[in-house]
């Protein structure tokens, strides 16, 4: 619940997690020496005779810059980390999902209690440096409203309007009961702080004082845009005038990244750079601009692993969204598109991106690329999760020793970051906030956002005068630009709820790859007969059906039970969702 973590002391067991959480979050590179490190905890340590050796009191600790980074650092712990975020929507799948599949139900808790958690902790260090004067506090305590901001906004997708905490509260506090926010309050009030982190964040972080990685202005714009497209878009598809608001601060916003001129796409791999860029090669690039940072024997991860085991497969919808090479949908009169007969034949003459998010079959003699035993993947081995037929290729690294973390018996050997907020996805965002606020854009702003990401991947620019010319809808277009180079990046659920288009796309049936009249078909397992009585009247396998989306329910969902009681047990109400 929002009341938890109430008292004002810090046990000497949570400083000293504090202080490692930076070298948990971060890559030590050059800076961040093992000597500073020991002197924070010695200097939190002063004046311990004068209070209980297990605690510390905020009067005693928020003296010093360095006591507020030391606070601030335990922030970092809460960003996003790897997961399997899209097969809650319609372009990943490895099992029902009941979130995408409308089986969701209310429980007693979710991700509620920990995010409002983190706020308090936000919430205090503001407080506590609300009257400083010192430049490096500020910016400490800027970072801070930025991740009050980030927490905020991790409700708002989820929940829209939600109550609305922005000091520390005490056991009494009329606020601890607080109603919730409509959605456009806090989506002001999350912009709201990003504006305000701004003026005391730093343009760059700065790589000689290890510093690399924490937050600068240039994130802060980046989460605002994001934070206010999101909210444009959800309001423009629900009729709503205050629309324009937020697609114009989401462009603002965008343009203050872009101009800034400190990022740029990652190109460092060649023709490969968009493969790469999920690896090794692409940490700490200038695309890069947050990251939940990884370090071998330091802060690891299973999940290639647990992505080659357990599978987080594209879907028949992913596959298809895919260009040809000349920029023209597979449906479209002209494509060059080679069809599904053969194993490889409908990756053949696509938008490079497909086979950089996806494995060919056939290909690759080693999936995971493991040390010591060879792999073969399909269409050669038959003991893979086989839930669409497709495999993931994206995040699959050539370094054996992060792949096989879990294999290999420790999860602490991952080593390639994940990134949270990138300059692509900058670009797309000023794309599809000038589309929606204008109903069209120019062809010098797709070659300012669209068009260098295309030039990346090796594909044709999209201008007017193509989509005029082969009947296409610019609109649909930048919506596909966005999902395939954000693909498996965890957007698409809510892009398809704030698109109001979720009701639309997540009831079909997940598919997967064509088995009758296709190589596959004499292949096991699909040749059993099993498969062969799981495919639709095109000879597609369906991996689930039966799925539905309720539009007057599941557009949001549902506040956790407990937080509902909680309310009520001190005779206030705590709005539940509608329909739920």
């Amino acid at each position: 619940m929002k009341i938890q973590n109430m008292h004002h002391q810090h046990s000497q067991t949570d400083l000293h997690k504090a202080a490692v959480s930076w070298l948990l979050t971060g890559k030590i590179k050059a800076g961040l020496s093992m000597m500073f490190f020991f002197f924070l905890l010695s200097g939190c340590k002063k004046d311990l005779n004068l209070i209980p050796e297990d605690n510390i009191s905020d009067a005693t600790f928020y003296k010093t810059a360095a006591d507020y980074k030391l606070a601030a650092n335990l922030l970092y712990q809460g960003l996003d980390q790897w997961g399997t975020e899209d097969t809650e929507s319609d372009i990943a799948f490895n099992n029902p999902n009941v979130v995408s599949n409308g089986q969701l139900l209310p429980t007693e808790t979710t991700a509620w209690a920990g995010l409002y958690t983190n706020i308090r902790y936000a919430n205090n260090i503001i407080d506590k440096g609300a009257t400083s004067a010192d430049s490096e506090i500020k910016r400490f305590v800027a970072e801070a409203r930025f991740f009050r901001a980030y927490y905020y906004y991790k409700l708002f997708r989820l929940y829209g309007g939600v109550p609305l905490i922005s000091k520390v509260l005490q056991t009494g506090d009329e606020e601890l009961f607080a109603p919730r926010a409509s959605m456009t309050q806090t989506a002001d009030f999350i912009l709201a702080d990003l504006n305000a982190a701004k003026a005391d964040l730093p343009l760059q972080s700065a790589l000689s004082s290890g510093d690399v990685g924490r937050i600068t202005k240039g994130i802060a714009s980046g989460l605002a845009a994001r934070v206010a497209l999101f909210e444009g878009t959800w309001l423009k598809f629900r009729g709503e005038a205050a629309a324009n608001t937020y697609l114009d601060a989401a462009i603002a916003a965008s343009q203050e990244v872009i101009n800034s001129g400190l990022y740029t796409l990652y190109t460092g791999s060649g023709a490969q750079s968009y493969r790469y860029l999920f690896l090794e090669a692409g940490d700490d690039s200038k695309e890069t601009m947050l990251d939940r940072r990884y370090a071998r024997n330091i802060f690891g991860h299973d999940v290639p692993y647990a992505y080659d085991q357990d599978g987080y497969n594209p879907t028949r919808k992913m596959a298809d969204l895919y260009l040809d090479k000349n920029g023209l949908p597979i449906t479209s009169p002209g494509t060059v598109f080679q069809g599904y007969q053969t194993f490889v034949s409908e990756f053949q003459d696509r938008d490079p991106r497909m086979t950089m998010t996806m494995i060919i079959p056939g290909t690759l003699t080693n999936r995971v690329f493991h040390p010591v035993t060879k792999v073969a993947n399909w269409p050669d081995n038959p003991q893979r999760n086989f839930n669409t037929g497709y495999i993931l290729y994206k995040y699959m690294s050539e370094d054996a020793t992060a792949n096989n973390s879990g294999r290999l018996g420790t999860a602490s050997l991952f080593d390639f970051d994940k990134h949270i907020l990138r300059y692509a996805e900058v670009l797309l965002t000023y794309a599809e906030a000038v589309y929606e606020k204008n109903g069209s854009i120019s062809d010098n702003d797709l070659d300012l956002s669209i068009n260098k990401i295309r030039a990346r991947a090796g594909m044709p620019k999209l201008t007017n005068t193509f989509v005029a010319a082969n009947g296409l809808d610019m609109r649909t277009e930048i919506r596909r630009e966005r999902t395939v180079e954000l693909a498996l990046e965890g957007f698409r659920y809510d892009d398809l709820r704030r698109w109001k288009t979720a009701e639309v796309e997540l009831p079909m049936d997940i598919k997967g790859i064509k088995i009758t009249g296709t190589q596959w078909a004499t292949r096991t397992p699909y040749s059993n007969v099993t498969y062969l009585n799981k495919v639709d009247a095109n000879g597609f396998l369906i991996s689930e059906s039966g799925r539905k989306f309720n539009p007057a329910r599941d557009y949001l969902q549902p506040l956790p039970l407990r937080e509902i009681a909680f309310y009520a047990n001190s005779g206030k109400k705590l709005e539940q969702n509608p329909g739920w």
